[in-house]
């Protein structure tokens, strides 16, 4: 018996469209929301303190606009990477690294490497000025990423673990502590140790590495008298001359200790007036609480939790392993590098020189970890949508009551025409 079907109804094809069209405007997931809305309030946050800071200066409004040209590039340059497929992410790993790294070598180049501060870890191309060194950190945490997955079924192995994960990256991270740059380089250690815990590897192999770590960051410190005061006057500050070595860090505190709970008021700053040299640079956090208050730093530490909460939630939700070892890896760069600068604003660290993420001034830095963002948010629209986001949606649940009705209707039809 030859079996006829009858075309679509207007009202099936009604609800089809409209089923299409609610998946084509699908709610973003909650880690997504998290991590865009904080990129971005931070973002604004930073530009306007970034403006308070300089506004002591002969040309208050250069630092400001340079800074909001920085984020006008870096915020669509974060939204256009969020809507690459992963498996992209992961083809331009190994490039990226590569191509990180001979601009990092860069700063060995007479004529275009920049000085400061002790640190020569910039390029001047073209008039323009870069630390490539930033970019490096995002291109490592997906490098090893890659190549973590690429080994996941043999990471109990040590010698699969370490290779080539390690030696590639002391040779990255060495090109870093050839310019003097240790606080940079201190954060890409982070980066792969991160990356490591992240992908499931036995803590028993990171002892070796961690024991290495220390030894080399203080060879790296003894051959240094300077860098050896820094160190020390963490933890002796009567020991360091406020006048010299320790003259930023101590100007930082009598900021801080400045604001008091309310803040001295927004743009009201004494110490921006020449009195701490890196305002608007590495010590941007003791002008927020100088300015700001004990409220204003609670609220940057409160926005950084919730970034934190978005990059972990990812983590634990994503059944990609790239993706859960590359978020790992970019979440404890941007969380590490930002506890690491409060804490060398608070003394509790030596002065190492690395940036606030999204609030110091400096465009390599600030494209770099919106760059970073627009791989978290790629991650985050992969994630499944929860079981609670759908009965929390009432539109989700008529969609999906609609469509059982629909199918529970299409068996029946079948049953009927078989018999």
């Amino acid at each position: 018996m030859t079996q006829t079907t009858s075309p679509p109804s207007a009202g099936d094809r009604g609800l089809a469209a409209r089923v299409s069209l609610g998946r084509r405007f699908t709610p973003p997931t909650t880690e997504f929301v998290l991590i865009a809305s904080t990129a971005l309030v931070l973002t604004v946050f930073g530009w306007v303190m970034v403006l308070s800071a300089t506004s002591a200066r002969p040309d208050p409004w250069d630092g400001a606009l340079k800074q909001g040209i920085f984020a006008m590039l870096g915020i669509p340059l974060m939204l256009l990477i969020s809507r690459m497929p992963v498996a992209f992410l992961g083809r331009i790993a190994w490039p990226a690294l590569i191509g990180a790294t001979a601009l990092q070598l860069l700063v060995f180049v007479p004529g275009l490497r920049v000085s400061s501060y002790g640190n020569t870890n910039w390029v001047n191309i073209a008039g323009f000025q870069l630390q490539p060194s930033e970019f490096l950190k995002l291109a490592l945490a997906l490098w090893i990423a890659f190549v973590l997955l690429r080994k996941r079924a043999r990471l109990g192995i040590w010698h699969h673990v370490f290779i080539p994960v390690v030696p590639v990256s002391i040779m990255a991270i060495g090109t870093v502590i050839g310019g003097e740059d240790l606080g940079t380089a201190m954060v890409l250690v982070l980066i792969v140790l991160g990356a490591l815990f992240f992908a499931g590897v036995k803590l028993r192999l990171f002892i070796l590495p961690l024991i290495g770590g220390i030894v080399a960051v203080l060879g790296y410190a003894l051959t240094s008298e300077n860098r050896m005061k820094r160190i020390l006057s963490a933890f002796n500050p009567e020991s360091c001359d406020p006048t010299r070595e320790c003259y930023q860090a101590v100007h930082g505190m009598w900021g801080m200790a400045n604001g008091g709970i309310f803040g001295v008021g927004l743009g009201n700053s004494q110490e921006k007036y020449g009195w701490l040299p890196a305002a608007e640079n590495d010590y941007i956090f003791a002008i927020v609480g100088e300015e700001l208050g004990l409220i204003g730093c609670v609220l940057v530490l409160a926005l950084f939790a919730v970034f934190a909460i978005g990059v972990f939630r990812i983590v634990r939700r994503s059944a990609d392993p790239f993706a859960r070892v590359a978020a790992g890896g970019i979440g404890v760069w941007i969380l590490g590098q930002a506890l690491i600068n409060i804490g060398v604003v608070l003394r509790v660290f030596p002065v190492m020189g690395v940036p606030l993420p999204f609030m110091s001034q400096g465009g390599s830095a600030l494209i770099s970890v919106l760059a970073a963002c627009g791989v978290l948010l790629a991650f985050a629209r992969t994630l499944p949508a929860a079981e609670s986001d759908d009965r929390a949606h009432p539109t989700r649940r008529r969609v999906a009551t609609t469509q059982g009705r629909v199918a529970k209707s299409d068996v029946l039809s079948e049953r009927s025409a078989t018999k």
